[in-house]
């Protein structure tokens, strides 16, 4: 259940009730696609570094290690060792990913598997089926992610078998979650709004989705290829016709500065991959832009990545150290970029939710803006 607390324009500030504990929005997902993020990061660092949400990946936990397993181990929380939200996406991404491995029936989706290339069928069913295995605490609905610039008759027969497809994901997951022995029984679902950059089409998905009354809804098939003021228009034009007493998820977003936009526009939830992969080649966020650690002016600099941090790379290590481990390619310069990039995020949504709550999140935006656009800290 989503409990709006208050509003600042369009912005929303607000609480999600699940099965594994509250979600206090806006927040960032973590992305751990096989159940862990990349860079070496553990569950500890996780809880340490202020996440709340972990993401995971259907379909690639169903090609390896498989999800029958992990239902065998007690699901995914058990398996990982995470006692809080996890959202699982659908596999419906990969259907956009990988596009030279599928083709897209109205059934669903067969694709070749990306590891060793064996055959896969995927649609609505056996995505809640999997999903359902992994005992996430949000499902998200099995859905095609169109090319940001595919052409309009392509996007409407698109969206129309998502709309059907969304259907179907309702249905088979209310039946799996009234089975006994399913390993989350109040398992939420999500369904998916696409549309390309074709206000009219998604405008009209919003309104024909909401009517389904799902637990939230996601703005999908974004930061695909669009420019950054397409994206923003989609949303002025879209979130508005999505329920704002339910939570509004944009699927893949993204750089700070989208987030801040995104929450502008009511958006209460995001994921993005950037802070880890970011990390792992050395660039870390500040509140004075980025910085890339490889950069030889940092051979003997003795800050920490940000003064005043209180990541666990910036309360012990400096910056020169951990270029040097960078250049040495030792793991712990990587993770230690990861951990501080992901608790930038984290504590950037932590500051959106104070200045929600004291109603002044325009002038912080303003303000996280201007830091951040100054360039790389010297």
């Amino acid at each position: 259940m989503y409990e709006l607390i208050r509003r600042e324009g369009r912005a929303k500030r607000g609480v999600f009730h699940t099965v594994h504990g509250d979600i206090k929005t806006p927040v960032f997902m973590n992305v751990g696609t096989v159940a862990a993020i990349k860079g070496a990061v553990s569950t500890e660092d996780l809880e340490e570094i202020g996440c709340q949400v972990q993401l995971s990946n259907t379909y690639h936990l169903h090609v390896r290690t498989g999800d029958r397993l992990i239902r065998e181990l007690g699901g995914l929380h058990r398996f990982m060792s995470w006692n809080r939200p996890i959202l699982t996406d659908s596999g419906g991404f990969q259907v956009f990913s990988l596009a030279g491995l599928r083709r897209i029936k109205e059934e669903g989706v067969y694709f070749h598997s990306h590891i060793d290339g064996a055959k896969i069928f995927m649609g609505p069913e056996e995505s809640m089926q999997i999903q359902s295995n992994l005992g996430s605490t949000i499902a998200m609905a099995f859905d095609e992610c169109a090319p940001a610039l595919a052409d309009r008759s392509y996007v409407e027969d698109s969206v129309a078998r998502t709309t059907r497809w969304l259907e179907r994901c309702k249905k088979e997951r209310a039946r799996l979650n009234g089975l006994e022995g399913t390993v989350n029984p109040r398992q939420m679902l999500f369904g998916i709004n696409q549309g390309a950059i074709f206000a009219d089409i998604r405008i009209d998905h919003a309104k024909r989705i909401s009517e389904l009354d799902l637990d939230g809804y996601a703005i999908g098939g974004l930061a695909v290829g669009e420019t950054h003021e397409e994206m923003y228009h989609i949303l002025d034009e879209t979130v508005p016709h999505l329920p704002a007493e339910k939570p509004t998820y944009l699927m893949g977003v993204g750089t700070p500065a989208n987030i801040l936009e995104g929450v502008e526009r009511g958006v209460d939830f995001f994921d993005c991959v950037y802070p880890s992969r970011n990390g792992r080649h050395g660039h870390v966020y500040t509140n004075q832009g980025k910085l890339n650690l490889f950069n030889q002016k940092y051979e003997k600099d003795q800050r920490p990545i940000e003064e005043g941090c209180q990541c666990p790379a910036c309360r012990r290590y400096t910056r020169a150290y951990i270029r040097h481990l960078l250049k040495a390619k030792e793991m712990l310069g990587m993770r230690l970029c990861v951990l501080h990039n992901l608790y930038f995020y984290n504590t950037m949504m932590a500051e959106i939710r104070d200045a929600l709550d004291a109603g002044r999140f325009v002038s912080y935006k303003e303000e996280k803006l201007y830091g951040m656009s100054q360039g790389a800290v010297k």
